[in-house]
Order: C-alpha cells, then sequence, then structure tokens
C-alpha cells in the first residue's frame, strides 16, 4: 500500500464522490476508479458500493478510514511543525561575542531580528575572543564573533568587518585639531591600552617605539577606553567600529598612521550546517552596522 493509494481513498471517503476526489487531487475520475481497484484488490476487500446513484463505504472501508485518519493527523501535525520552524526558526539562538560589538551593535541587530522571529530565545555570551572561540567549536554558541583569530581547533572563520583603528584624544587635547595623526605624535603621552595578551593590542604596539608612550592604563575593553580618553585620562587607538556606535561625550576620533587593521571574524563550528536563525541574525547585524 503505497501513499498515492491511501491519499485516494481517503479523498473518495471524504468527498463520497470519484469525480470530487478526481478535482481536489488534481487528476481523472478515471484514474481514481483505477487507484481505487488496485487498493480493493491488495486488500482484499470491497471498498464502495454504488447504490441509487450514490457512492456508498463499506463497513471495511469505514474500519480503514479510522486508521488513515491518525495517519493523516501526523502528517498534519508535521506539516504544522515545518510552518512553525519557518516561522519561529528551530530552538533558540546562542551567541558568544566579544565585548567591542557586544555593547555597540548587539542591540539594535537584536531588534531588527526581532521583526522577523520575535519569539526566539536569545541568549548573548560575552567574552575575549579565544573564549568566544572554544565556545563555537563545542556549539556552545551557535556562532561567534571575535576581534582576532586564535589557533581553537573545530572552528571555521570568515572576515566580517574590516576597519583601519582611529586615534581618540580629548577633544581640548593639543592634537584634537590635526587632521591625521602618526605615531610618533604621541610620543610622551598617556596611553590607554588593551591588555597584555589581547591580539589587537600587540599589533598596536608594534606601531610604536619601545618606550615612546607612557602606558599608564589598560583595560580588556575598548569602549572602558573611550570613556577613560572622554574623562582626559590619556589617549588610545581604537577600532573604529566602537566610536561610531558609542560616540562617546568628549572623544575625539582622527585618522592614524601607520594603518593597524581592526577585523572582526564571524565563527562557527566544523562540519555543522549554519541554522536559518544565525544567517537571518547576521544579516540583521550587517543592517546595523551599514546605519551607524
Amino acid at each position: 500500500m503505497n501513499f498515492k493509494q491511501v491519499e485516494t481513498f481517503r479523498a473518495v471517503m471524504l468527498t463520497r464522490s470519484m469525480t470530487q476526489a478526481a478535482i481536489q487531487l488534481h487528476t481523472s475520475q478515471p484514474n481514481i476508479s483505477r487507484v481505487i481497484g488496485q487498493l480493493e484488490r491488495l486488500t482484499g476487500f470491497k471498498l464502495f458500493q454504488r447504490v441509487g446513484g450514490r457512492l456508498l463505504p463499506t463497513d471495511e472501508a469505514e474500519a480503514l478510514f479510522k486508521d488513515v485518519e491518525r495517519a493523516f493527523v501526523g502528517l498534519d501535525s508535521l506539516q504544522d511543525s515545518a510552518r512553525s520552524i519557518l516561522q519561529l526558526g528551530a530552538g533558540a539562538l546562542r551567541i558568544g561575542v566579544v565585548p567591542s560589538i557586544a555593547m555597540t551593535l548587539m542591540a539594535p541587530a537584536i531588534a531588527k531580528f526581532r521583526r522577523y522571529y520575535a519569539e526566539v530565545p536569545i541568549s548573548v555570551y560575552t567574552s575575549d575572543s579565544p573564549t568566544v572561540a572554544k565556545w563555537t567549536a563545542t556549539r556552545y554558541c551557535d556562532l561567534g564573533l571575535v576581534a582576532y583569530l586564535v589557533g581553537v581547533p573545530g572552528v571555521t572563520s570568515a572576515v566580517w568587518r574590516d576597519e583601519k583603528g582611529v586615534c581618540i584624544v580629548p577633544e581640548s587635547h593639543r592634537l584634537a585639531r590635526k587632521r591625521r595623526i602618526v605615531a610618533a605624535d604621541l610620543s610622551g603621552e598617556d596611553f590607554i591600552s588593551l591588555t597584555l595578551g589581547d591580539g589587537t593590542r600587540t599589533a598596536i604596539d608594534a606601531a610604536f617605539e619601545p618606550g615612546a608612550r607612557r602606558l599608564t592604563l589598560e583595560t580588556p575593553y575598548a569602549a572602558t577606553i573611550c570613556s577613560m580618553v572622554g574623562m582626559g585620562l590619556g589617549v588610545s587607538v581604537v577600532n573604529p567600529l566602537v566610536v561610531r556606535n558609542l560616540q562617546p561625550a568628549g572623544v575625539k576620533a582622527i585618522p592614524f598612521e601607520p594603518a593597524i587593521p581592526f577585523r572582526s571574524y564571524v565563527l562557527h563550528a566544523q562540519q555543522h550546517v549554519e541554522s536559518n536563525l544565525a544567517q537571518v541574525f547576521m544579516r540583521c547585524l550587517q543592517e546595523a552596522v551599514r546605519e551607524r
């Protein structure tokens, strides 16, 4: 017994007409009769009788129909499940992200995502790039957004953003009117750094001669650096993405040379297909960046 035979039998039972069943299934009446004949030979009993021009099911057909309906309830449930997955997504969305992105772009990106999936649970986990990479590799997170790559096995990476670092100084600083700042301009300045071990700090330090700056403060968060610069505690070089989105008070951002790349990467677990939820979220994140 195949699905076509069962579907045809069900249509005839519901319509009590070979002609109406043919219309419902987009086929011909002779084809319906042929399939019902096949099913009768397969089951070994008569399914329908004509009485006074009417098509009536036999007792055997009525008994078979009860089981058929139970099977079709299961199929309807599958269709409902597919519609729910399309509308609501499969499960939840877990995002691992470094603080510089979490504190600037997560809120607008999630707001956009909610227009598509209003009820999908979202969890945002924030830590440094190595930890986010580990979360992604173990599939604790569906995707990861990091500031630099580390040697964590089990992840694939792609460049998400590629920016050039900017120098930030207090608005009243002697360098605030310059159109471009070079490394030598910061000689003797109090410089606020990212913490040692941060891959981005390594690139920044390489742009300066040893001992040229006074390394008076360090913090793992670019947002904190911006706040400290605004309070007049020093100068720094940061990702322009952070400055554009935070727009910190009292801070002037100026192009910096030599160019220091600030790349952001999106990570996924190897041998794992990216979910539809993750794809939609990344599109929302890109929209949020373009609007800033």
